[in-house]
C-alpha cells in the first residue's frame, strides 16, 4: 500500500483555506512483527492502527511536531504508512505562512514540516481520510519509485520500506545521502 500512496494528493480544506500536496515519500510500518512500529505493542496511542483502513493516525513526535500516518491494513490487523514528504501543489501561500519560509523545498520535506504546512494537528487523529475535510485523492502514478531503508529509527533499520519518487526535490532526504544518527526508541 505504501507504494500506491505515492502520487496521491493529500488535501486539507481547513478554515484558513485549502492546501494540497502530492505524496512523494512514505514509510511502511507493519505492526507487531515490526519492532520500529508503534503497533509493535498494542497501546492506547497505537490502538488506531488496528482500526479501519483510510483513517489518519496522527501523533506527537519527540515533543516537537505532529506526524501523520495512513492506516492501511484491514480492521483488526495493524499497519500504517507514515507520510514523510509532499510536493506542494495548492495553497502554497498558506503553507509558507504556517512554516514561516518561502523556500518551497522546506515547506513539506519531512513529517513535521508536512503536518505544519498542511495544518494537521493531533485533533486530526482518527480522521476519516475518505470523507474529509482532510482526505486523499488518487493522482498520477510516478514514473519511477525507489525503495530504501527507513530513516530516523533505531530498530529494523535494514528493511527497505521507505518509498520515494527519486527525482523529487521535496524528499526529506535525497536517495543515496547517508542517514543521520538514529534516535533511540524511534518508530512510527
Amino acid at each position: 500500500m505504501a507504494r500506491d500512496l505515492l502520487g496521491c494528493y493529500l488535501v486539507h480544506d481547513s478554515p484558513q483555506g485549502r492546501t494540497v500536496g502530492r505524496i512523494v515519500e512514505v514509510e511502511a510500518y507493519r505492526g507487531p512483527g515490526d519492532p520500529a512500529s508503534h503497533a509493535y505493542r498494542r497501546t492506547p496511542r497505537s490502538e488506531v492502527m488496528w482500526g479501519r483502513p483510510g483513517t489518519a493516525y496522527v501523533y506527537f513526535s519527540y515533543g516537537n511536531h505532529a506526524c501523520m500516518n495512513v492506516v492501511t491494513e484491514r480492521e483488526g490487523r495493524p499497519g500504517a504508512v507514515l507520510l514523510r514528504a509532499l510536493e506542494p501543489v495548492e495553497g502554497i501561500a498558506l503553507m509558507e505562512r504556517r512554516r514561516r519560509t518561502r523556500d518551497r523545498r522546506l515547506l513539506t520535506s519531512g513529517p513535521g514540516r508536512l503536518t505544519q504546512a498542511m495544518g494537521i494537528t493531533l485533533a486530526h487523529n482518527r480522521a476519516d481520510l475518505v470523507r474529509g475535510p482532510l482526505y486523499l485523492v488518487r493522482g498520477p502514478r510516478p514514473r519511477a519509485v525507489v525503495a530504501t531503508p527507513r530513516i530516523g529509527i533505531s530498530a529494523a533499520t535494514d528493511r527497505p520500506w521507505r518509498f520515494v519518487v527519486p527525482d523529487s526535490p521535496y524528499l526529506s532526504r535525497p536517495v543515496g545521502r547517508p542517514p543521520r544518527r538514529a534516535i533511540a526508541g524511534g518508530g512510527r
